[in-house]
């Protein structure tokens, strides 16, 4: 049995709209990433970070898969084996495209989660420091479901077994420069997976890739998952 895993990065929502976060500058919307992305930033100004977060979750309410989600879900759906889906993005448009079982290194923007109680519960509408936790009730203890600066990424453990297993392993819209995620291809190898890379351009990491396919991946990420399925 055949087992890919696939890896996606803000390239693959930013032809859904989803902002890429970062901009040239280093600011994310404006802020800081010390502003609205770190646990000390949340215990100095919760009410900045919620507000920010808020914006986010109201802007991927707008949004929809492209065809490069629905690509990767219809290969989850009809591969004759095993694929393994980790994304970077904290957007919920692979699950929205029908792909269940989303390893989301990063967190979830539709989530929230308690410090006291560690509930963790889906959340779409706005969030504040007044808001109760829907699990203890108790105010000033809800926060994004993100993985901040600072913090371990989730999921870790089932995704270094993913890797070990790949038998391909493919990297769709994300740069490869951001570590943990930048080390997948190189434990991939390790394992002799077949590596692919799906960009807008050549990165810094490509030569680490057996082949990279550019253009959009709502063109090439279809493309290729109709070329393996047919063969």
């Amino acid at each position: 049995m055949k087992r890919i895993v696939i890896l996606t990065g803000a390239g693959i929502s930013a032809e859904s709209g989803v902002p890429t976060f970062r901009d040239a500058g280093g600011l994310w919307e404006g802020h800081s990433v010390e502003e609205v992305a770190t646990p000390a930033a949340f215990a100095k100004n919760p009410t900045l970070v919620h507000k920010f977060y808020n914006q986010r979750r109201a802007d991927l309410a707008l949004r929809a898969p492209n065809p490069a989600h629905l690509a990767i879900t219809k290969l989850q759906r009809v591969f004759p084996g095993q694929v393994t889906l980790i994304t970077q993005n904290v957007d919920d448009l692979h699950e929205r495209a029908g792909s269940t079982q989303v390893l989301h290194m990063h967190g979830e923007l539709t989530k929230i989660r308690c410090v006291s109680c560690l509930n963790e519960a889906t959340w779409l509408n706005s969030l504040t420091t007044e808001t109760a936790c829907p699990t203890c009730q108790a105010t000033g203890v809800l926060r994004p479901h993100i993985v901040w600066f600072g913090e371990i990424p989730f999921c870790m453990p089932e995704i270094q077994s993913a890797l070990q297993d790949a038998e391909i392993f493919v990297a769709i819209g994300t740069s490869g420069q951001v570590y943990p995620a930048a080390s997948f291809v190189d434990a991939a190898r390790m394992n002799n997976a077949l590596t692919l890379e799906f960009n807008v351009q050549i990165t810094p990491a490509s030569i680490r890739f057996d082949e990279t396919c550019t253009g959009p991946a709502s063109v090439t990420v279809p493309a290729w998952v109709e070329q393996l399925l047919a063969s």
